[in-house]
């Protein structure tokens, strides 16, 4: 009866295992294993085969053989890999050049100085107690995670016992991290724990809020219909509005971002374009001057004004435009920066929700990327700021009418900048500046999360520092200039509540400050000193349950959610050295750097535009060949006397190895989690620091242009390197205006230079 139980075993197992080995498709070879005989699947009363478990040992030896090979072939890959990014980090060490010694760093020097001695101190403090535990290890002083042995301890403590010098010391020392430094370093944890599980709390809240928003379906509904203006319907709502672009010497952008606001679908006669460049390269300011004249030519309603002194950036910039007498005709301005290329139905999107809603002053459009898959940092961006405007920026839109104006792709009623004061230069993020004025006054804001408009996202490590530098000190020098305002104002306490500590300090503050402190100073230090404990659950499972909730509204990047998690961290020490200068009133603090564009224009949008008005798309003179050989020449004379240099961040790089050090730490006490989250956190800011992350800046911009010709239909790359050389072609989609940092696409036609002398 019991045999019948297994009947199925025998019918389940028949069958002759080969093993086909196959060196190339022509050189192949099969080897026949031993087939099971009928007493392999006979079994006993008590259900144990007769025939034993290692019957056929031939199977078992392939088995073991397969496991051997692919083990090896692991180890393989493994060691190529650590030796090429060995060899990656000499090169890059031997040719690169740190920020101290970088002259456009903008941060104050003094402050930079110490912030960076602070973290040097950590690390030769580490190794030190290194060193000293790893001889206390090999003494016997064994740690359990976190316990210590303490009878060994008080045995070594006792008068009577027979002790060494070195046990005396370590137990001396022992002592004195339980009594002097061990409390002091957990309650500071505890409060960190605190500070950030309330705001995985309010992170919670706010996904909690736009899964509300996406399940009721609920959207902002202007009241105003579109109007189709070739329909010769006089009764639409087309008031008067002013665009405004604010450049500075970006030549990489100029021409696609003109090209599209010159295009959007609005009345000529209710439209103004001002471009306002602040640029001081007089070949930038030719440049541009030159496209608003062709587009002049070419009917749009579009002027060019440049400002002699730059006072007060991009904020000083706009002040002075809406000075101009026209400004008072027109009703609504558009703000876009420089390389954001709205679509043509922007403003029919936009301005119908001010329709008989006096209350509202702001209609804010969403931001699209147009490099978002260009490399790892852009991708790991996008995570960030797709959480932004989804989840932040629609929740606080729908449920406050309120929200940070992002300084473009944006709508404002001019009677509600004059009724806030206008455009003040007091801080590096005007944008939030106005907006929190114009909440204080009464005035409400809407988000359109389904009104997109492009824009590019920065490409290098660089770029992407010192755009973070201004994003977060700039919130902390407002916090303190506004502080007054906000209680002072009329509006509620619960309004006031949420500005004052939702806003403002668990967002723009807490943040960065839990963020550095616990997981790059507290939890390295919890491995020197492990009486103070940070629990499993505060090191992996919350950090990755928030990064799960960060990374919904952008479910393509899943496969990034552990290099996000990674990145956060060390991008923590740029904000926390951000926040603290915003907040004391250091010198960085007032330091505006303009983003490098790299002009990766949008190809759909350009493409709709060509199909439509292919006369404006044209956007820019047929140029001077020979004058544009002659400058390709010298630049790259110029070049060729240049070298290159990478970029080495040493605060990054002092952090690393602190934190590789506290994984060594932790080994000594078999605390798994903190020893990987160590160490890959280690890897991560080593790979900053060698600023092995994004697109790497060269040393010499060449534009190339040409004139088109018929029959060529793609667009080719020419890059000129720092050292010289020349990289291209690299062919792009159709398009007949491409403009790239660091170089020009060019639209046909004939490329002369030293390297090159090709049609493509």
């Amino acid at each position: 009866m019991a045999q019948s139980l297994y009947w199925w075993a025998k019918e389940t197992h028949r069958g002759t295992p080969v093993v086909v080995k196959m060196e190339n498709p022509n050189n192949w070879s099969m080897v026949e294993l031993e087939s099971p005989s009928d007493e392999d699947f006979m079994y006993t009363n008590d259900g144990v085969p007769k025939g034993g478990r290692n019957k056929n040992a031939k199977q078992l030896t392939w088995v073991l053989l397969l496991k051997a090979h692919k083990a090896a072939g692991c180890l393989t890959s493994i060691a190529s890999t650590f030796f090429s990014l060995t060899s990656v980090i000499r090169r890059r060490v031997s040719s690169g050049r740190t920020d101290s010694t970088d002259t456009t760093e903008t941060e104050n020097p003094a402050v930079k100085s110490r912030f960076y001695t602070c973290i040097k101190v950590f690390l030769w403090l580490s190794l030190l107690l290194l060193g000293f535990e790893m001889a206390a290890y090999f003494k016997g002083w064994h740690f359990g995670a976190p316990d210590l042995q303490l009878q060994y301890l008080y045995t070594l403590t006792s008068p009577l016992a027979v002790k060494s010098v070195f046990d005396s010391l370590y137990s001396s020392w022992v002592l004195i991290r339980m009594e002097y430094l061990a409390p002091p370093l957990q309650f500071l944890a505890n409060v960190c724990i605190v500070l950030f599980l309330i705001q995985s709390l309010d992170r919670l809240i706010l996904c909690l809020g736009c899964f509300w928003i996406k399940f009721k379906k609920i959207k902002p509904v202007c009241k105003q219909e579109l109007v189709d203006l070739e329909s010769g319907d006089g009764d639409g709502y087309f008031p008067m509005v002013l665009v405004q672009i604010p450049m500075c010497n970006e030549k990489e952008v100029y021409q696609q971002s003109i090209a599209a606001v010159c295009n959007l679908d609005w009345p000529k006669g209710n439209l103004l374009i001002q471009i306002l460049d602040d640029s001081d390269d007089p070949t930038t300011q030719s440049l541009i001057k030159e496209e608003v004249n062709k587009w002049q030519q070419e009917g749009a309603n579009i002027v060019y004004r440049h400002r002699v002194i730059r006072e007060g950036y991009k904020a000083g910039n706009l002040k002075s435009a809406m000075n101009c007498s026209y400004v008072k005709d027109y009703e609504f301005v558009a703000i876009f920066d420089a390389d954001f290329q709205p679509t043509p139905d922007f403003l029919k999107r936009t301005v119908p929700h001010f329709k008989d809603n006096e209350e509202l002053g702001l209609v804010q459009a969403r931001w699209s990327f147009v490099n978002k898959d260009e490399n790892l940092l852009t991708r790991l961006q996008l995570i960030n700021l797709a959480f932004h405007f989804e989840v932040e920026q629609q929740v606080n839109g729908i449920f406050l009418n309120f929200f940070g104006f992002n300084g473009t792709a944006g709508v404002w009623r001019i009677k509600a900048l004059e009724d806030s004061g206008g455009w003040l230069e007091r801080t590096t993020v005007e944008d939030m500046d106005i907006a929190v004025r114009a909440h204080l006054r009464g005035w409400k804001f809407v988000f359109l999360n389904d009104v997109e408009c492009q824009c590019e996202l920065p490409e290098s490590y660089e770029a992407y520092r010192k755009q973070q530098h201004r994003w977060h000190s700039g919130p902390m020098q407002l916090f303190r200039l506004c502080m007054p305002d906000i209680i002072r104002s009329k509006i509620s306490i619960w309004k006031k509540g949420n500005m004052i500590f939702l806003f403002f300090l668990l967002r723009k503050l807490i943040l960065p400050f839990y963020s550095f402190t616990l997981f790059c100073i507290i939890l390295p230090m919890t491995m020197f000193i492990p009486e103070a404990t940070l629990p499993t659950w505060v090191v992996s499972y919350v950090p990755a349950t928030m990064s799960f909730l960060n990374i919904l509204p952008a479910p393509k990047s899943f496969p990034f959610i552990v290099p996000y998690l990674l990145f956060e961290n060390t991008m923590s020490v740029t904000k926390f050295n951000a926040m603290i200068s915003g907040l004391f009133q250091l010198g960085s603090a007032y330091e505006w750097v303009v983003t490098k564009k790299s002009g990766r224009s949008s190809e759909g949008d350009l493409s709709s535009l060509v199909e439509k008005q292919p006369k404006h798309q044209r956007g820019s003179s047929e140029p001077n060949l020979e004058e544009m050989r002659e400058e390709i020449k010298q630049q790259e004379q110029r070049a060729s006397r240049k070298k290159k240099h990478n970029r080495i961040y040493t605060k990054e790089l002092t952090l690393a190895f602190l934190l590789l050090t506290a994984s060594a730490r932790s080994l000594l006490s078999a605390q798994g989690i903190h020893f990987y989250f160590l160490l890959f956190q280690g890897i991560s800011f080593l790979l900053v620091g060698l600023d092995l992350i994004g697109e790497q800046m060269l040393d010499t911009e060449v534009n190339t242009s040409c004139n088109g010709q018929a029959g060529h239909r793609s667009c080719v790359k020419i890059l000129v390197c720092g050292d010289g050389s020349v990289i291209g072609p690299k062919k792009t989609p159709d398009r007949r205006q491409c403009i790239s940092n660091y170089s020009t696409f060019v639209y046909g036609g004939i490329v002369e230079s030293e390297e090159i002398d090709t049609k493509w």
